[in-house]
């Protein structure tokens, strides 16, 4: 075996690779020559059965530790341990040669790279790399990371066959100078190549990209790591975002002065352990990250982490509602917090983001980190650990960020249906309004006509004559608007028993009628209503809500169509309506119906949550083949619970 050869073996040895990356790969790189074979096969299993059997402790002078975590930390220690770090850091910051290298993703045990100059550069690299991606606050990567998604679906989609010139087989701009090493690692990161980078990939690692692993594993490997990295790199992001909400605002002193405890514990609530269960996590990830120059799995964890610790997101969500009230009735009858906050926010630490930014931090986490572990479940091998470990770990997942949204909408909804109890005043027999099984899904004010339908009635403004409708989840109440901001009930029936028919075309006067039947009302028998909406995507979304059975223009995400409309998101949205849906940066959604005024009745890809948004919010993906690859990329992700699936068809249509 050459001196390059024995290097390269020697650096997948210290990485500590799995089984798949066995001798006989080695020997088919040249790497390693059949007589020697046994030995080092020897060597390699020995030094893995060492890797899995015993504790590895953290190397505290690790990239992650050193650049991501203590500095958040500082203000918390002492003098000496400060200097100390100081000390540690100072050779590197002010460009003297380097005493001691870093032990980046090398195996405990392992030999330290040379100190030379080339290795002194290349720490300084690795240094300044660490310091971008520990200056990224969670609010700014979470941002960068959905655009670059954006992109990616943008360039895929606009190709003719994904298959031939898919991200991962892109050759990089000939503005970029690549070395003959780097040219052979798979280019789908070259799309990522620019100042914009969401953060440093792990193929870019000087340990990667010298110890000739890019040239062994297959591209669906890399891509598999680049998933796991971003798992971890976007964590230690989250970790410095909270601890910033703590130290720069939770801690402040003007502030504590200021607040009640018991103001302060609503607007807070326990958002400290949701900062320890995050900081606990994030060392086992390093760890992880530590153990191998490959990572092995980093969902094992995750899942450990979710159905142990991470109960505590449920109740920092829950506190949602309390939270935006307290805040804006602080904002209001408190002008010293109101100024205290401008000034902490005007701080550089918080780059121009505002307070409830970093208030909403851990619902948005929990919702990202079952999106990324989708996304390792997706590039994992099918049928093998990796992927049970992931089906595991986002099955757990669901049911915290379920368990979250639940919390968010109980409180709000017993709010919202105490309200409307109180305006309600029943001209037949009363019915109970308020029950924990039962929330609001549309209400509003629509146009009942009225007599027969002739040509001279029509041409008559007192044809139709204003109803007002609160649509529940299992009841429609009929009112009509009184003085007093308050609504006299004439008619109800359960949802169950309503059925709706939409009009032909029968001239402008009765443009965006439907037929409104109740099965059974309020008197027992069967009653009909001929309402006129103000538009044509009001009339459907009424008619979607009244009758959630009733087939609409295209099929769902649970019918299993090869082929469907899909749309994915650009733009953020807010839902205005109860029968709306919230849409993030990214969010791929299947099309049911649209209107020809701009609104689009949606299907979320990842959840399957239904509801309204405007078109302008997103962008129609073209390529059958993309929208192909999505769905098969939801069937695989959501296949761990076959009996769910076909529940999906009637769940969540308000």
């Amino acid at each position: 075996m050459d001196g390059h050869g024995r290097e390269a073996a020697h650096r997948l040895r210290a990485g500590g690779l799995w089984q798949g990356l066995s001798q006989q790969v080695l020997r088919e790189s040249g790497s390693v020559s059949e007589g020697e074979e046994e030995s080092e096969g020897a060597n390699l299993v020995a030094h893995e059965r060492d890797a899995h059997t015993h504790y590895i402790a953290i190397q505290r002078n690790s990239r992650y530790y050193r650049s991501m975590r203590l500095p958040s930390r500082e203000k918390r220690k002492t003098s000496r341990e400060a200097m100390h770090m100081g000390r540690a850091t100072g050779s590197l910051k002010s460009n003297e040669p380097v005493k001691e290298p870093l032990n980046v993703l090398s195996h405990k045990g392992s030999p330290s790279p040379v100190n030379s100059d080339k290795t002194a550069l290349d720490e300084l690299w690795i240094q300044s790399q660490a310091e971008r991606r520990a200056g990224l606050l969670y609010q700014e990567y979470r941002d960068k990371s959905t655009r670059q998604e954006i992109e990616t679906r943008r360039l895929q989609d606009s190709q003719t066959d994904p298959e031939e010139t898919s991200p991962s087989e892109e050759t990089p701009s000939e503005a970029e100078p690549t070395s003959t090493t780097e040219s052979k690692a798979p280019p789908q990161i070259s799309l990522l190549r620019n100042s914009n980078s969401r953060f440093n990939l792990w193929q870019d690692l000087p340990e990667i990209r010298s110890s000739g692993v890019l040239s062994i594993l297959q591209p669906d490997e890399i891509k598999l790591q680049e998933a796991m990295f971003e798992l971890v790199t976007s964590e230690a992001s989250y970790y410095k975002s909270l601890n910033l909400l703590v130290s720069h605002f939770m801690e402040n002193e003007r502030l504590k002065k200021i607040l009640h405890q018991s103001e302060a514990h609503i607007l807070f609530s326990n958002v400290l352990d949701v900062m320890a269960v995050s900081e606990r996590f994030l060392l086992d990830l390093e760890q992880r990250v530590e153990e191998n120059i490959v990572i092995s799995d980093v969902c094992d964890i995750v899942y450990q982490h979710t159905v142990n610790h991470f109960s505590v997101y449920i109740t920092y969500v829950s506190n949602q509602t309390y939270q935006e009230r307290a805040y804006k009735q602080l904002l209001q009858d408190k002008p010293a917090f109101r100024e205290v906050i401008s000034q902490l926010e005007l701080d550089p630490k918080c780059k121009g983001l505002s307070f409830s930014s970093f208030l909403i931090l851990p619902f948005q986490r929990i919702t990202r980190l079952k999106l990324l572990v989708q996304n390792i479940l997706k590039k994992v091998e099918e049928k093998s650990d990796r992927e049970t470990t992931a089906l595991d770990a986002h099955k757990e997942l669901e049911t915290v960020v379920k368990a979250c949204n639940e919390g968010v909408r109980k409180m709000s909804r017993t709010e919202q249906m105490i309200s409307i109890q109180k305006k309600l005043e029943f001209k037949i027999k009363s019915v109970p309004i308020i029950s924990h099984s039962r929330w609001l899904l549309k209400q509003g004010e629509l146009q009942q006509m009225n007599g027969p339908k002739t040509s001279r009635t029509l041409r008559t403004k007192k044809l139709f004559r204003e109803i007002y409708l609160f649509l529940f989840n299992d009841l429609l109440v009929i009112c009509r608007q009184i003085p007093g901001d308050k609504y006299q009930v004439f008619d109800s029936a359960p949802r169950g028993l309503l059925r709706v028919e939409e009009l032909e075309d029968q001239g402008q006067s009765l443009a965006n009628v439907f037929i409104l039947r109740l099965l059974e009302n309020a008197d027992d028998r069967e009653a009909s209503y001929m309402l006129k909406a103000s538009s044509q995507s009001e009339m459907k979304r009424w008619m979607i809500s009244l009758a959630p059975n009733r087939r609409t223009k295209f099929v769902s995400f649970t019918s299993r169509l090869v082929d469907c409309p899909q749309i994915q998101c650009v733009h953020p949205y807010v839902a205005q309506q109860p029968d709306e849906l919230s849409l993030e940066l990214a969010d791929v959604l299947n099309i049911l119906d649209k209107t020809d005024d701009g609104w689009i009745f949606g299907e979320r890809l990842h959840d399957q949550e239904r509801g309204w948004f405007p078109s302008s919010m997103g962008e129609e993906i073209l390529n059958p083949k993309i929208r192909a690859q999505n769905l098969k990329e939801c069937f695989r992700v959501h296949k761990s619970d076959d009996s769910q699936r076909r529940k999906l068809g009637s769940r969540n249509r308000q």
